[in-house]
């Protein structure tokens, strides 16, 4: 009999590339990971995972066994979610992993929507870069993320998890009050070739979106000055230290002092939002009201942007 724990820890090591780093996102010690994964192979006959210098990778017939794997823990998922519907009443917490603007645009109001339907659901947020978030859930640390597109990021036919699309949203860009485009209704990126830039740091998914769409326009910006903080993104521009595009939904609410924003001209960069849960969980009596909770919000907020 194949234990389902040990089936989890092997997705770990697939999904994470090295015992350590699969022991960390378990809370469980390397030697604990490597214990269970030798009897997960005792109990299989097989030899499933192969340690070398660049770190863990399966076998053929650990692929094997993972193929199954998600298949049956999504299952699993499926059986909790029913019997937490049996259960007399609907009361528990649920904990959503989301970027900051994630939380003020469709979160946040979603909890105050939650409160009012189902007040029995408690949700806990937790700050999370949008491609921090779905690790997250996939590892068991989150039930919930709100996440965003990018480089790497689990394809939408991915057996592991169920994905709901919220929204998407243009990237407007922002210049300072002097620079030569503000008289323009519309820029074109092809036009900020030459100016510096300011941006997020690589590996965050807006980073990605901006130098694509340099890419696109034929060139390689020239990023002077890193922040994944759009507040100081927005400040720094407005010191004349630079361009940038940010997401339209970061600019709400924000003070625009000493900056232009212009929408950009032609197909504008877009950011693509969506919520994702562990397969089979998608009808847990606790997630579903917090999913459609969100996708209420985002139907609401279609003025922003169109959906995802």
């Amino acid at each position: 009999m194949i234990d389902a724990r040990r089936l989890r820890i092997l997705r770990a090591v697939a999904d994470h590339r090295t015992v350590t780093a699969a022991a960390a996102a378990l809370y469980l010690t390397p030697s604990a990971v490597s214990q269970q994964l030798a009897a997960l192979e005792q109990e299989t006959g097989h030899r499933l995972v192969e340690r070398g210098a660049r770190g863990a990778r399966l076998t053929a017939a650990g692929e094997i066994l993972l193929s199954h794997t998600n298949l049956v823990l999504a299952q699993l998922e499926r059986a909790e979610a029913e019997l937490a519907d049996y259960s007399a009443g609907v009361a528990g917490t649920v904990t959503v992993a989301a970027f900051a603007t994630g939380i003020g645009l469709v979160l946040a109001p979603a909890l105050t929507e939650l409160a009012r339907t189902a007040p029995g659901i408690r949700v806990k947020v937790q700050d999370a870069e949008g491609d921090a978030s779905v690790p997250m859930v996939l590892d068991r640390q989150v039930d919930v993320a709100v996440a965003v597109e990018y480089r790497g990021a689990p394809a939408e036919d991915d057996r592991r998890l169920t994905r709901v699309p919220l929204y998407s949203e243009p990237f407007d860009a922002v210049l300072p009050v002097g620079h030569r485009l503000t008289d323009q209704a519309q820029v074109a990126v092809a036009d900020l070739a030459e100016d510096p830039w300011i941006g997020p740091y690589p590996g965050n998914p807006c980073h990605d979106v901006v130098v694509l769409a340099c890419e696109y326009a034929g060139f390689a910006p020239r990023l002077d000055h890193s922040s994944d903080d759009f507040h100081a993104v927005v400040a720094l521009a407005g010191a004349d230290a630079g361009v940038a595009l940010v997401p339209r939904s970061a600019l709400r609410g924000m003070a625009l002092t000493g900056v232009v924003v212009r929408p950009v001209e032609g197909s504008a960069p877009t950011r693509r939002v969506f919520a994702a849960v562990r397969q089979g969980a998608e009808g847990h009596p606790l997630i579903r009201p917090v999913l459609d909770a969100m996708e209420a919000v985002a139907v609401r907020e279609a003025g922003l942007a169109a959906r995802a």
